[in-house]
């Protein structure tokens, strides 16, 4: 009773502490519950977001590069997970009112010093795009594609281009400083009420000429001016990035109503790339699959069946004398392993990121993390995570009574620092360098707090709550005893060699997920949308039964050469998907990144080694369960004289 209260308290204590710490915004969103409806001549706010380039992957505010700003710079309140991505959404000098088209605005004047001229170009240079926002819309650019006659959209503008004048052949920067803005709205009939449905722009460089004296409510240009029909349709006399030179920021705005439906308008955004090679690649490596796991299974039923039955028709003493296989170590397959508090603790922590994932998942698939909910999806992992410290107690604790433990706050203690500790210091390090960049991706010194308060105040309790529970039950008793003196391996084939039968079973899993990585590592460095979680979780489940059956395969093969040191190598075969993953992640580095900065590298390294080893404690203690199970299984099935 005292336990169950306990629990009780403690699940009560970790739901309040969520709420407490996650900000309004932080919600689930539930794609169509919340529109907005706009009457004509409603102001329309557009906010501004961080610079973001695929070159340097470190993101810059708005406002650190010279733009026009408005009176009183406001932040937008980010939850959790907008912080970590390093989202900073702020007011802007854009003045739209609904359905009213403006030509030729005037949004003010720069004169650019040398120091603003050297971080334009810089960024210019660096490839990186303007981001905004209109009613939780991203502001895209409209691309027609080369292949065919189909329109693609990219997230944000460029800050400018780099170009040559005509007869020379020296490369000058040029920046976009007048922008078409294109609102698309969907109409109802009866109310005359408006949704946005879109939210486009086309950017233009041109050196805007005026007469007469300076004055931003009165000035006329000579180069966009509706009176005269003079509009700016192309960049053929564009701005130069210049020292003591000014620049004039104008913009267009135009309205357009459409059929897309409220409901419908993230489709634009979600269907930026070419699906079919998407939507084969899953298909095929599902099939491939599930044709393997089909014959492993079949393997293992028939030859299992074949050995149990032959075990047991075993009659005379002699007969039992002569036996060899996996039989033949039943004293010693449950003995201890070497390192077991090691053991127990990357098993915690494996069930800890397994319910994380699947919670996670299961909300996506459901709809709950739009990606209109910025940071939403990464706000839910980090409170399931720390939530899930229950589970990383309860199953480490389990474990180390098996192994006849004692010092339960011990492997607690480990549980609940090892792996969140590495974590933390490469967080640590890797937010160091951002900071230095001076990059708007930095952690904030109070977000870090309360990351640090996430842990100490609510995931270390969990898991000793956790562990708690887990001691007080009875211990995991095995189906054979132990013999007391330790059985010597036989010398084992060149193929049953612990480190090639590890790295040979990393590959299936590997193999099951790597076209589904892809497609993830191209959403976070490229900085495009993701959203097929149903096919994310379809893969999640193939992974689960290759990492489950590879592991059992190669299990049974080392058992049946007398090798019953099964413990840590059943977790390190399946775990060694982590190191093919570490590896193809450099593969896409070099291939299809364009990253030449130092810092960015290490970021991208210091990232990927973190998945990696996070995909390492997940696959680990996926395939250490299963062939558990299967140990305790084959062994509780035969006659044991």
């Amino acid at each position: 009773m005292r336990a169950t209260a306990m629990l009780r308290w403690a699940l009560a204590a970790a739901a309040l502490a969520a709420l407490l710490f996650a900000p309004p915004t932080a919600a689930f969103y539930l794609p169509g519950v919340a529109p907005t409806d706009f009457g004509k001549g409603d102001d329309l706010m557009v906010k501004v977001n961080k610079l973001t380039s695929i070159k340097t992957q470190l993101p810059y505010t708005y406002y650190s590069l010279p733009f026009c700003k408005p009176n009183t710079i406001v932040d937008s309140a980010e939850n959790l997970g907008e912080v970590l991505r390093g989202d900073r959404i702020e007011n802007s000098p854009y003045a739209f009112q609904m359905r009213e088209p403006k030509m030729c605005q005037i949004v003010c004047k720069l004169t650019v010093t040398e120091k603003e001229a050297k971080e334009l170009k810089e960024k210019i240079e660096d490839e990186y795009r303007v981001n905004m926002v209109l009613d939780n819309l991203p502001l895209v650019v409209p691309v027609t594609r080369q292949d065919k006659n189909t329109i693609a959209y990219q997230g944000g503008y460029h800050v400018g281009v780099k170009g040559q004048y005509a007869g020379s052949k020296e490369e000058k920067h040029f920046i976009h400083n007048h922008l078409s803005f294109l609102v698309k709205f969907h109409k109802d009939d009866e109310s005359e009420l408006s949704r946005i449905v879109g939210f486009e722009v086309k950017p233009f460089s041109i050196k805007h000429q005026f007469e007469g004296k300076w004055n931003e409510a009165n000035t006329r240009l000579s180069t966009c001016d509706p009176h005269d029909n003079k509009f700016v349709i192309n960049s053929e006399t564009p701005q130069e990035v210049e020292v003591g030179k000014d620049i004039i920021f104008t913009y267009d705005v135009h309205f357009e109503e459409s059929e897309i439906k409220w409901a419908s308008r993230w489709d634009t955004y979600l269907l930026m790339s070419d699906d079919q090679i998407h939507w084969f690649s899953i298909v095929n490596s599902l099939m491939i699959v599930l044709f393997l796991s089909g014959m492993v299974a079949m393997i293992m039923m028939r030859t299992l069946y074949r050995d149990i039955s032959r075990y047991n028709q075993l009659e005379t003493q002699e007969e039992a004398q002569e036996e060899t296989g996996w039989k033949l170590v039943h004293g010693d397959v449950f003995r201890p392993p070497v390192n077991s508090d090691l053991l127990c603790v990357y098993v915690g922590t494996g069930v800890q990121f397994f319910g994380m994932l699947l919670v996670t998942m299961i909300f996506a698939v459901l709809g709950f993390l739009s990606p209109s909910n910025r940071g939403g999806l990464m706000t839910a992992m980090l409170l399931v995570w720390v939530l899930m410290g229950l589970l990383a107690g309860y199953s480490s604790s389990r474990l180390y009574k098996m192994f006849k433990g004692s010092e339960w706050k011990q492997i607690t203690l480990r549980t609940a620092f090892l792996f969140p500790g590495i974590a933390f210091v490469i967080f640590f390090i890797l937010n160091a360098l951002i900071w230095g960049e001076k990059s708007s991706g930095a952690v904030p010194f109070t977000t870090m707090f309360a990351l640090v308060l996430l842990w100490f105040g609510i995931s270390v309790p969990l898991v000793f709550v956790g562990s708690y529970l887990g001691f007080k039950k009875p211990a995991v008793e095995p189906p054979v005893k132990t013999n007391k003196i330790p059985r010597q391996v036989p010398e084992q084939a060149w193929y049953m060699n612990p480190l090639f039968t590890i790295l040979i079973g990393g590959i299936l899993p590997f193999g099951a997920v790597f076209i589904e990585l892809f497609f993830i590592l191209t959403s976070i460095w490229l900085h495009q949308f993701y959203y097929i979680f149903g096919f994310l979780f379809l893969v999640f489940v193939i992974l689960i039964i290759t990492c489950a059956e590879i592991t059992v395969v190669l299990c049974y093969f080392q058992l049946c050469s007398e090798d019953y040191n099964w413990w840590w190598r059943s977790y390190l075969t399946s775990g060694s998907s982590a190191l093919y993953l570490f590896l193809y992640a450099g593969f896409y580095f070099f291939t299809k990144l364009q990253i030449s900065k130092l810092v960015s590298g290490i970021l991208y390294f210091g990232y990927m080694l973190l998945a990696s080893f996070s995909f390492f404690v997940l696959t680990g203690m996926i395939g250490f369960c299963a062939c558990f199970w299967f140990t305790r299984l084959i062994y509780s099935s035969v006659k044991i004289d």
